[in-house]
């Protein structure tokens, strides 16, 4: 990490001359402005800088949708606060002269933004340590990496693309010696940037990797996350070729996971160690909230395409230690212990989805709600509760719910179902290639 005095030396040496402000918008990017270094101390470090609202109601396309309260043509699209978060300032080590740091969206009078991801986030883990506890998580985010550069892939409408590797790589350490110069710059580079580097394998498809990195508590697992995100595919911009993280690029492949792991911290020590009465009822609570709290899991139309037996993807909403059948697996002992959601894809917006854990898990602990049975054998072929299999299915189970609108209230869960219901129309209104080949002749 970087500190601001440090910053300063280097933008005196010339060693930064460039600051990227950036916040994480509804989809999960990074959006915000290349400040001078010089402009960036004098000014946004204090003081923060300014972005249109719109930011907050766009849709992947970057056109402004109706149905959002906190922006419209009606309001005339003003700004709101960007001000830095400079516990999150580092280099950026894969570009040249570069720091970066996030932003928290507020309004001109302070006040937060609450349906910014990174607010919804905080104020569940505020919510956590006011029941005395610290929400801790890791993310596991998988990836294809592709041969073509992005514009290439762009050019060929995104079909037809190259794995860097012809077969399935999972573990493999042969073939994923062809893809370590790629896959060692990004892990070094992450390393440098202050994200801890755990390891990386390949995944179950050709050309699928993984990287893992140290848990942390919930908000820096969630920037860490957004961080690498970006910076992976900026590395692989500038190696010539592509990497997605969309949770199903082709029907025929297997989809993009990022599972998420969970627990409590009480006093400096993992409050489910040893099967603790709380670790029941949090992870009741993921359960029984699963599939109202769907659309912060499964942000997009192509994100149910995962849910496919025999896919690594689940299907339903069963437990059990160690079973990757199931939704969620119970894994680890002692301080390592911790539940894995196997539910979320690799285009998941990770603010939104630990928020909507934590508020899954305090429900169940306030409740008091009792777990249900471990599954035993093959989750996809039992009658568990199944996990909604399409957005428009996830836009009716949180229009019905309850638990969301009182951990986040109102004006953000109306935020939200005005993005799971715009992605579902712009959806509807497209005639798709499937579409086209299979009725363009023979219809």
């Amino acid at each position: 990490m970087l500190s601001l005095e440090e910053l300063t030396a280097d933008v005196e040496s010339g060693a930064i001359d460039t600051v990227v402000t950036a916040f994480t918008d509804m989809q999960g990017r990074l959006m915000g402005k290349r400040e001078q270094g010089q402009f960036f101390l004098e000014e946004s470090a204090g003081h923060g800088l300014e972005g249109c609202n719109y930011l907050l109601a766009l849709d992947m396309e970057m056109d402004p949708q109706p149905g959002y309260a906190m922006a419209s043509w009606e309001r005339g699209y003003g700004d709101f606060h960007l001000l830095p978060d400079l516990a999150t300032l580092r280099r950026v080590p894969w570009l040249e002269g570069t720091a970066f740091v996030l932003c928290d969206v507020q309004w001109e009078d302070g006040s937060p933004v609450v349906a910014s991801p990174r607010q919804v986030l905080r104020g569940q883990v505020e919510r956590a340590r006011a029941a005395g506890y610290e929400p801790m998580f890791g993310t596991e985010l998988e990836f294809y990496l592709l041969r073509e550069t992005y514009a290439a892939a762009h050019a060929k409408h995104y079909r037809d693309l190259t794995p860097s590797v012809p077969y399935i790589l999972d573990y493999h350490v042969l073939a994923t010696t062809y893809d370590e110069p790629l896959m060692r710059q990004i892990r070094n580079g992450m390393q440098a940037a202050g994200i801890a580097v755990e390891s990386s394998k390949g995944e179950a498809w050709p050309g699928q990797q993984e990287i893992n990195f140290r848990y942390s508590d919930a908000l820096t697992t969630a920037d860490n996350h957004v961080i690498y995100k970006n910076g992976a595919k900026e590395i692989a911009h500038l190696n010539g070729c592509s990497i997605t993280f969309m949770a199903k690029p082709d029907h025929t492949w297997i989809g993009n996971s990022c599972h998420i792991h969970g627990s409590l911290w009480r006093d400096g020590e993992n409050a489910f160690a040893g099967g603790s009465e709380v670790f029941e009822q949090w992870l009741a609570g993921w359960i029984a909230c699963a599939k109202e709290l769907a659309l912060f899991l499964a942000p997009n139309i192509n994100s149910y395409k995962r849910y496919a037996a025999g896919s690594w993807a689940p299907t339903t909403l069963a437990w059990a230690h160690d079973n990757r059948t199931c939704g969620f697996r119970v894994v680890g002992h002692g301080k390592g212990a911790r539940v894995e959601t196997r539910i979320p894809g690799g285009d998941v917006n990770p603010y939104l989805a630990i928020a909507a854990l934590i508020a899954a898990g305090l429900h169940g602990i306030e409740r008091g709600l009792e777990l249900p049975p471990a599954l035993a054998g093959n989750a996809y072929e039992s009658d568990a509760e199944r996990f909604p299999s399409s957005l428009r299915e996830a836009i009716a189970e949180l229009e019905a719910g309850s638990v969301a609108r009182v951990a986040f209230g109102d004006e953000v869960v109306e935020h939200y179902l005005n993005y799971g219901r715009t992605e579902q129309r712009l959806f509807d209104q497209v005639v798709t290639s499937w579409e086209r080949e299979r009725l363009y002749e023979r219809g």
